[in-house]
């Protein structure tokens, strides 16, 4: 009896051939990523040149970060955003005080609790907040407070309707950073005989808080910069008010707001001497306008900062 050994057909290709082939698509891919990345990269870095280039000067006086706008139209030096920064900060102080707990209470409930109909329809209702725009959630909360209760617009109205905006962020952070728990924890925990509510609290939560934190303070720099609700929610004022409950106040979107009327070609305007005669005189508006612009700049990359250096210590990340 003959034994016919099949042998294999021999390849065409190479190992040292393939091997090529797949380091050019891979050299390829790269420099198209690289490229991409350095075009997405243009307008960022122009922008910041500019807002940068116009405005240093403006933030580097001292009474920028003390002064306010009282009394000082746009042929007045001086003035500063004092009154802005305090509004901006007390409004969103506001509303992160009400979405943190209420935010983390509910991706705890999805993640540890959810079960059922209830679970499906609170995370469809928190996808739908999280690509809900700024102005719809300021008419809603002008609808309700303002056109049906009759109440005077305030600074507090500007915070309910950044609740809307903030709400998700939260939610879907601490969602995120509880799934990345080991369950390990939550059995050992268990098999000692401890609480399910317990364990969140004592061993879920504080392994996943510096993400919990991060979340927060991303959050807090998502609608820093909103300015829909302040237009339509509360009037601006060139004084300092710090009742969120009462009058006009200012804040930094809202003080851009104002000082864009006053633009104008080249930076100067015309005005009148003592005599009456019309003269070329400085427009301040553009360089207080491109400080306000850099203050709020500084205000949310710091905050983004402080997420990303929070984030370094996160247990469950490690």
């Amino acid at each position: 009896m003959t034994t016919i050994t099949a042998g294999r057909a021999p390849s065409s290709i190479t190992p040292t051939a393939s091997a090529g082939r797949r380091k050019r698509r891979n050299r390829v891919a790269g420099l198209f990523i690289t490229a991409s990345f350095l075009v997405a990269l243009i307008p960022l870095v122009w922008l910041l040149y500019t807002v940068i280039s116009k405005g240093f000067s403006t933030i580097t006086n001292a009474d920028w970060w003390t002064g306010t706008q009282r009394n000082i139209n746009f042929k007045d030096p001086g003035g500063g955003a004092y009154h802005a920064i305090v509004g901006t900060l007390e409004q969103v102080a506001l509303c992160t005080l009400i979405s943190v707990p209420i935010g983390i209470l509910v991706g705890i409930y999805l993640v540890e609790y959810g079960r059922g109909w209830l679970t499906r329809v609170t995370s469809f209702m928190v996808d739908i907040l999280t690509g809900l725009p700024s102005v719809v959630a300021a008419l809603f909360i002008f609808a309700v407070f303002v056109t049906t209760f009759g109440g005077e617009r305030a600074g507090w109205l500007v915070s309910l309707a950044l609740v809307m905006l903030m709400l998700p962020v939260i939610v879907r952070t601490t969602e995120e950073m509880l799934k990345l728990v080991p369950n390990e924890l939550r059995e050992a925990s268990y098999a000692l005989g401890v609480r399910k509510w317990k364990t969140i609290l004592k061993v879920v939560v504080p392994t996943a808080l510096s993400g919990l934190i991060t979340g927060v303070v991303l959050g807090i720099a998502r609608v820093a910069g909103e300015t829909a609700p302040l237009l339509i929610l509360v009037g601006y004022s060139p004084n300092l008010n710090t009742d969120l409950f009462g009058g006009f106040q200012a804040s930094l979107p809202g003080m851009i707001n104002d000082q864009f009327p006053n633009l104008s070609a080249g930076g100067h305007t015309y005005g009148l001497d003592a005599q009456g005669h019309r003269v070329l005189v400085h427009n301040f508006a553009p360089d207080r306008l491109w400080g306000t612009a850099l203050t709020l700049i500084i205000i949310v990359m710091a905050l983004n900062l402080i997420a990303r250096f929070i984030g370094r210590f996160n247990k469950v990340a490690q």
